[in-house]
């Protein structure tokens, strides 16, 4: 069913009480309810697992102990702190969002998640998560674990990827927020539908035995929860071959270009990359041919499409570069550099 009846008013406060006893309470951004390391956290999360995201948030906030840090740095050492992570995007609005809040705000994030999303890169669910823990705003999260706690709860079984059905979820979501003592109520219930979420009600083996919520719980009483919530096929995932050049002096410093701002891997410095081996061999000086070596080609997965990567090493002599541009970085400064995953990975071998 698309519309559900008005949920049970228990909704709310089973979590919290749950929460309490069962949630997770030593993540690093629960110290306080600072909103720079929530909104830090929140970011970080997206489309990523909390004990990846631990050491990266550790190192940030060693580096860049508040916004105002942040805001200083250069986009090039952010990334550097960013690299492997994923989603670069992501560390690219992260920047410019503590810039403006530097600049716009005096260094305060708003209080409320309306104001917060007029910043670069927070959604409604990262401006609501902010907003409700930090500042105890009545307004509900709706990230990918909420989503599912709340479709099987629900028994909502619209498909998620139309707007007017999201926007639906959402008034469900905001009817069932704690009504009263929301400073106190608001980040405990928020962390608590969060936590369920990733602990218990997760993807393809929930855990319905250990849910507080499993007496009332539709998806549960129907017998099929991992039908929710309801979302399109998946698109079907490309495949792409890459040769990579990695030209190395003796000295160790590598040839690095930075790549294009929109793209695989935009923005950052990158070993030059080709379509094929011959454009490869072609930016190579033709004396100079007999010294690559191919390397043993890798895969590497990205959000929808699978990268075939085959690397060639070369050790030009004399130190004369590559056809193109780029600029040779030593053994002591590239890996400070924002650098894909799998070419640190490589350089690094």
């Amino acid at each position: 069913m698309s519309a559900a009846a008005t949920p049970d008013e228990s909704f709310a406060r089973t979590l919290m009480r749950w929460q309490r006893r069962h949630g997770r309470h030593d993540l690093p951004w629960q110290a306080d309810r600072d909103p720079y390391r929530v909104w830090l956290s929140e970011i970080m999360l997206q489309q990523t697992q909390v004990v990846t995201v631990k050491p990266y948030f550790a190192r940030f906030v060693l580096r860049f102990p508040d916004v105002a840090a942040l805001a200083q740095a250069s986009v090039d050492e952010v990334l550097g702190l960013w690299s492997g992570l994923g989603y670069y995007s992501r560390a690219r609005f992260l920047h410019r969002c503590a810039q403006q809040v530097v600049d716009l705000h005096g260094g305060q994030f708003p209080r409320t998640a309306r104001a917060l999303q007029q910043l670069p890169g927070l959604g409604a669910s990262t401006a609501a998560a902010v907003a409700s823990v930090c500042f105890g705003e009545r307004v509900a999260i709706l990230d990918g674990n909420v989503q599912r706690v709340l479709t099987r709860y629900l028994g909502f079984d619209a498909d998620l990827s139309r707007a007017a059905n999201l926007r639906a979820l959402r008034e469900h979501a905001t009817a069932l927020l704690p009504q009263t003592d929301l400073p106190r109520t608001m980040p405990c219930y928020t962390q608590a539908v969060m936590d369920l979420g990733a602990m218990v009600c997760t993807p393809k083996q929930p855990q319905c035995a250990d849910c507080p919520l499993r007496r009332q719980c539709r998806a549960h009483a129907q017998g099929f929860p991992t039908q929710f919530p309801v979302k399109p096929r998946p698109l079907k995932r490309q495949s792409q071959g890459l040769w990579l050049l990695c030209a190395r002096r003796d000295d160790g410093a590598v040839w690095l270009n930075q790549r294009p701002a929109t793209g695989i891997w935009a923005g950052l410095y990158c070993l030059p990359l080709f379509d094929n081996e011959a454009a490869l061999r072609g930016a190579v000086p033709s004396s100079q041919r007999k010294h690559l070596q191919e390397l043993p080609a890798f895969k590497h997965v990205l959000t929808h499409k699978d990268l075939h990567l085959h690397p060639v090493q070369w050790t030009p002599a004399l130190g004369a570069p590559p056809a193109g541009e780029g600029a040779w970085w030593d053994a002591a400064r590239w890996p400070e550099l924002g650098l894909p995953a799998p070419v640190r990975r490589l350089l690094l071998r």
